[in-house]
């Protein structure tokens, strides 16, 4: 079990605060797939995914980024208990989708940079870039229990 500080709590909920999931999701989920082209082939049924442009464009890819950050609205409502939230989550990507659990990181790793692109060195500092760290890796770590 993880312990959470009160100053961690307080600042990924001060920060999810600050952030639009309609926004940084999309975004994310498109870094990901431009950057990590691998990541492409969970997502066959999203349609064009072959460029940039087509996977910024893609609707699919934009309303799938903003699941992904409405379900972190989950571990952030759920903060003590981030392993039971995504239980469920954990076992259908592991035995339904098959995805390889190292996507989970390298999506958290392109939500930390879109958060901290959004919120700039005022809004993402050290402190803030440390607990919200620690959160994701909790949240990656709970995704991919299910492989373990």
């Amino acid at each position: 079990m993880v312990e959470w500080t009160d100053a961690e709590c307080k600042a990924i909920a001060g920060l999810w605060g600050k952030i639009s999931a309609d926004e940084i999701g999309p975004q994310a989920l498109v870094r990901c797939l431009i950057v990590f082209p691998w990541t492409r082939r969970y997502f066959g049924s999203f349609g064009n995914l072959s460029d940039s442009a087509a996977i910024m464009g893609n609707p699919a890819v934009i309303k799938h980024g903003r699941t992904i950050m409405h379900g972190l609205d989950r571990a952030v409502q759920n903060i003590d208990n981030i392993k039971n939230t995504y239980a469920a989550l954990s076992v259908m990507h592991s035995e339904k989708l098959h995805v390889d659990p190292d996507n989970f990181r390298v999506m958290a790793e392109c939500i930390t940079i879109c958060v901290a692109a959004k919120l700039g060195p005022s809004g993402f500092d050290a402190n803030t870039h440390e607990a919200f760290q620690k959160f994701l890796c909790v949240v990656v770590s709970a995704l991919g229990r299910q492989y373990h």
